[in-house]
């Protein structure tokens, strides 16, 4: 929680302004959650205080209510029933008319949402105070970005939350946006101690062949001319391991095969699919005998693949 003397500013620490749109602000912390993640920088202590700032500053600045409240408030938007003076001469009292209570003590609870409980003699129970708070526990938001790897095959991690540090299993199958409840992890209400809820937020790192296409696994698979033509059984790699795959004749460039139960993790057991989209890659430099082939194949083929667009016109 920031204090008068341990102000943050979250614009700056995400680089954005304070006009910036949702979408910008979800855009640039993925950017930077990536750059500065513990895993990508192992033992760099600066990269691993940055990512806590990052996670704090998002945190409120992704919520309409907490930015609401941190713009209006600054370095006070977090401090239980602050809330900005009156002008000298109003007779409403931050958030209503203070004629409309009984007593200043009746306002104050109002504005804090505490209750006072009646007593069988008509009067009001003095523990603790006398009043009881019924404020939620908040919830606490925060993401956490895995390798394509530790999605897959699950993986346990340490966070530090505040001054505590959780331990907290992923399962096998995760996939970027989901999220994960921790119960009672949250931060702890600032009237009755009780701790919310901690909702982890999946970000699974950028793979250099493999990708989601929605609920799908993708990859791209690169196929000589001939292999199109003549079909070809190729070897295609997967997640554990590489399988052999034909190619029917004839395909075409940007043709997807399907490869059943060789695709990501599902959540309640089982496999998806793999589709291995294929490209059609030319050769650059020629042998003197594929050279005399292409040659010959050129001179006696009569397939012309833009026969159709003979009648296109505006």
């Amino acid at each position: 929680m920031s204090t008068t003397t341990d102000f943050k500013d979250y614009y700056a620490i995400l680089g954005v302004s304070k006009n910036a749109t949702p979408e910008e602000i979800k855009r640039v912390y993925r950017k930077l959650a990536r750059k500065y993640h513990p895993d990508l920088n192992p033992g760099d202590k600066d990269a691993e205080t940055k990512f806590k700032e990052l996670n704090e500053a998002n945190e409120v600045l992704s919520d309409p209510e907490k930015r609401q409240k941190y713009d209006r408030f600054g370095q006070h938007w977090n401090n239980p029933g602050y809330t900005e003076a009156p002008p000298p001469s109003s007779t409403n009292v931050a958030t209503g008319d203070f004629d409309q209570y009984g007593d200043f003590d009746s306002f104050i609870n109002d504005l804090l949402g505490r209750t006072r409980r009646k007593t069988s003699t008509g009067g009001f129970d003095d523990f603790g105070g006398g009043f009881h708070s019924q404020a939620p526990a908040p919830d606490t938001e925060a993401a956490i970005a895995l390798t394509f790897s530790e999605a897959f095959h699950g993986v346990q991690k340490r966070l530090q939350l505040d001054e505590e540090t959780i331990n907290v299993r992923i399962p096998a199958g995760a996939k970027p946006g989901s999220r994960i409840r921790l119960k009672g992890k949250g931060r702890p209400s600032p009237f009755s101690q009780q701790r919310g809820d901690l909702y982890l937020t999946i970000e699974v790192l950028t793979h250099p062949f493999y990708r989601f296409e929605g609920d799908n696994l993708v990859c791209d698979i690169p196929i000589r001319p001939d292999e199109a033509v003549l079909g070809a059984e190729i070897s295609v790699p997967t997640p554990d391991g590489s399988v052999k795959m034909k190619v029917p004749k004839g395909v075409r460039s940007g043709q997807s095969l399907r490869l059943r139960g060789k695709g990501w993790t599902l959540p309640k057991g089982g496999r998806g699919d793999l589709f291995a989209k294929l490209q059609i890659v030319t050769p650059q430099d020629l042998s003197a005998i594929e050279q005399e082939y292409y040659e010959k194949i050129q001179a006696n083929t009569s397939f012309n693949p833009r026969t159709q667009l003979e009648e296109i016109k505006l």
